[in-house]
């Protein structure tokens, strides 16, 4: 009998010995098994199969069942993956089955799986719609199998349900086929056609698709940098009809979900192809489709957020990063995986081009480029007659606020708002107000779990801590006094929304957060209210500043930035610069002047003036120079251990053992080690965060380093005790 290598998912380095039968004889590496670890039955995959291994085979255990007879992964698909565990020294169970559907991970059968669609009988085919006239959205689903066939996990996308496709199944007009997707299937090469309606570039749009398109056939990372409005997007289209008119598939990476419907809606107006769609939004059932339909090579092109990036490609062509810089693509807990980062390896691992493109690079990035690892294409000017966005200070020193809006910002809402335009406020604080306080005693409300304060939301009455999610009951009376004088301080875009239906009650008001999205299909009625035109006010938080287009903007303001100026994170500069550009990117992006009003306390701070300045590319590189000064990253590499506990001391005490272990074993004076000390949110859903930071110049010593240590931490006395990770490359602490 043969002894395979099997990786369970369990946050376990190692992976376990397991005894193959005779009669299993076919199982392959990256192939599914069904394994017997303890009492129960678990499902791993084989890493390796031993044809001799020094170990006795008593205790050994069978396996008790085959799932795949080929790997489910491709060849390149495996290496990537098992660099990835490398690199991110993440257990190769949980990295393995992270990348997989939830319906494979459970054993879900894929070999002549069938894909469901809904195709015409023979009476259907014969009938004529309006003979369903009274039955509008069946003689809508009627006209539309008569184009084609309809799949079943895309019936949301043309606005049906299952029962109207029931109806017509009750009527002998529809049935629903399996159509039995393998690897022998053509791609949908012969099918493809453009659509008709082609733009036309200008001389900087054409230059960067004449570069990218005369080195589509080799890996070559791009970054794409155009200011806010320049036409990336249209970059993208023109490259990626290039690359799937020779049969070949794309993948295109956007940092949330708030942007897949309108980056959907633009590439299904241009490509008469199987566009798919892959995000945390979509149910299990339609996920294994779409997995399947990658792998069997019947989608053109896959639009996701971080985790499309494990999709099964056979024959990927193109890798497209949109607004690259965005934090979004990091996974900050579990696998803290970077999906930009993960994205460029892939590419390289399967020798095509990439593209990242945004208005605003990461500092890493542009380092790269000064590296001459990746090249830069540049889009300087807005698409049409667009203009930059006219830009000035507020300075609120002295001055009276109304909900966080001075007198100048109304009268100048009021002066667009009256020619028919969009305003725009951006507030990064959802809710009602941040801080709910007695009057008379001082006492705050304060979530104990976190030891931060309850944010109040007035709408649902209750008091939500934004770190761990609980909620309470808005307190009538103080819990310290007693008193009744309860009011709530600071200003929220609930607050600024109802503050402005009293101050502008003919204009609408949209408020786009976290809290008005929630519901399926809110944020993109809101976006359709937005670009249906005439006057309007638009309210929200970060999700307003991710590459939406909004013709009728043109004025645009940052209520409160000044937490952002005195931030204890090196990074917060970069992240206030980014954030800055990409929300007054979005004033004046069709023909109209647009303008930017920017409030604060602080005019004169240095990060203002340059903001107000330059470009950010130029600022950019300043801060470049510094983090070079500061030996910061990109100039150096982190690799950061978290540790969390209950009682606020064994994170630390596993940390010192963690500090003493690399001093006694690594004698590299080029090694810099910085803790334990707390998290910069110390506390989060009652446990208490402690952090060692690893900086060095090299980040294949700092890579080596980590290997070697990380066998001796797990046996560590209080690696029991607390809950530990590693995070390779962390953008927050």
């Amino acid at each position: 009998m043969l002894v395979v290598n099997v990786a369970l998912p369990m946050p376990l380095i190692t992976t376990f010995y397991y005894l193959l039968p005779d009669n299993l004889n076919q199982a392959v590496v990256g192939g599914r098994v069904r394994v017997p670890f303890g009492k129960r039955q678990v499902i791993g995959i084989i890493t390796a199969i031993n044809t001799s291994i020094n170990i006795k085979l008593d205790n050994i255990k069978l396996v008790t069942e085959v799932i795949d007879r080929k790997s489910i992964f491709s060849d390149r698909l495996w290496r990537f993956l098992i660099w990835s565990i490398s690199y991110y020294h993440y257990p190769v169970g949980k990295v393995l089955f992270h990348s997989l559907p939830m319906l494979i991970r459970k054993g879900k059968q894929i070999e002549n799986a069938p894909i469901l669609q809904w195709c015409l009988t023979k009476k259907g085919s014969l009938t004529l719609p309006n003979s369903l006239t009274h039955a509008p959205k069946q003689k809508k689903a009627l006209i539309l199998l008569l184009s084609r066939p309809l799949y079943r996990h895309k019936l949301k996308e043309v606005q049906l349900d299952h029962a109207t496709l029931q109806t017509l199944r009750t009527k002998g007009l529809c049935k629903l086929s399996a159509n039995i997707c393998d690897e022998s299937d053509d791609y949908w090469r012969p099918i493809l056609r453009r659509n008709s309606e082609q733009l036309i570039l200008n001389n900087e749009q054409a230059t960067a698709v004449c570069a990218i398109n005369s080195h589509n056939e080799q890996y070559i990372v791009w970054l794409l940098a155009g200011v806010t409005g320049a036409g990336k997007t249209e970059v993208y289209i023109k490259v990626l009809e290039n690359i799937i008119l020779k049969g070949k598939q794309a993948l295109v990476l956007v940092p949330e979900i708030s942007l897949t419907p309108q980056t959907i809606a633009r590439f299904r107006e241009r490509f008469h192809a199987p566009v798919e769609v892959l995000h945390s939004g979509i149910n299990e059932k339609d996920k294994f489709t779409v997995w399947h339909k990658v792998r069997c090579g019947k989608s053109a092109i896959v639009i996701g957020t971080r985790s499309a990036l494990f999709s099964p490609f056979a024959k990927l062509g193109i890798i497209v990063i949109d607004e690259e810089h965005d934090c979004s693509y990091k996974q900050h807990d579990g696998w803290r995986y970077n999906a930009r980062d993960l994205a460029v390896v892939l590419a390289r691992e399967e020798n095509v081009p990439i593209i990242l493109g945004t208005a605003t690079p990461a500092l890493e990035t542009l380092y790269n480029v000064k590296q001459k690892k990746y090249r830069q294409l540049t889009l300087e000017n807005r698409v049409g007659k667009a203009k930059l966005a006219n830009q000035q200070l507020i300075d609120l020193k002295g001055k009276q606020l109304t909900n966080g809006l001075s007198i100048e910002l109304i009268n100048k809402m009021r002066l667009h708002l009256e020619a028919g335009n969009q305003v725009m406020l951006f507030l990064n604080r959802r809710g009602f107000a941040p801080v709910l306080l007695c009057h008379e005693c001082g006492w705050i409300a304060e979530c104990k779990r976190c030891d931060h304060y309850y944010t109040v939301h007035q709408k649902t009455r209750q008091l939500r801590c934004h770190h761990c999610d609980s909620k309470l009951p808005v307190s009538y009376q103080c819990l310290q006094c007693g008193s009744t004088q309860l009011i709530p301080v600071g200003v929220g875009t609930e607050q600024i929304e109802e503050a402005l239906l009293s101050k502008f009650p003919n204009v609408p008001v949209t408020r786009i957060d976290r809290d008005t999205t929630a519901p399926k299909g809110s944020l993109e009625l809101f976006l359709s209210q937005v670009n249906s035109g005439g006057e309007r006010i638009l309210i929200g938080t970060q999700m307003l500043a991710k590459g939406h287009h909004f013709p009728e903007v043109t004025l645009v303001s940052l209520l409160n930035v000044d937490g952002a100026l005195f931030s204890r994170d090196f990074r917060a500069a970069e992240r206030f610069a980014q954030l800055y550009t990409q929300v007054s990117g979005r004033a004046g992006r069709a023909g109209k002047q647009g303008e930017v009003l920017l409030q604060t306390h602080y005019p004169e701070h240095p990060l203002l003036q340059k903001l107000m300045s330059y470009s950010y590319i130029d600022f950019a590189r300043t801060m470049l120079e510094e983090r070079r000064q500061a030996n910061l990253p990109p100039y150096t590499s982190h690799i950061m251990f978290r540790a969390e506990d209950h009682n606020n001391k064994n994170a630390r005490l596993f940390l010192d053992q963690v500090r003493h272990l690399l001093n006694n074993t690594h004698k590299d004076e080029n090694l810099l080690l910085i803790g334990p000390i707390p998290a910069l949110v110390p506390k989060r859903s009652g446990r208490f965060r402690w952090q060692l930071l690893l900086s060095h110049p090299l980040r294949i010593k700092l890579q080596l380093i980590v290997k070697n240590i990380v066998p001796l931490v797990g046996t560590t006395y209080q690696a029991r005790k607390v809950k530990w990770s590693i995070d390779v490359d962390p953008i927050d602490s």
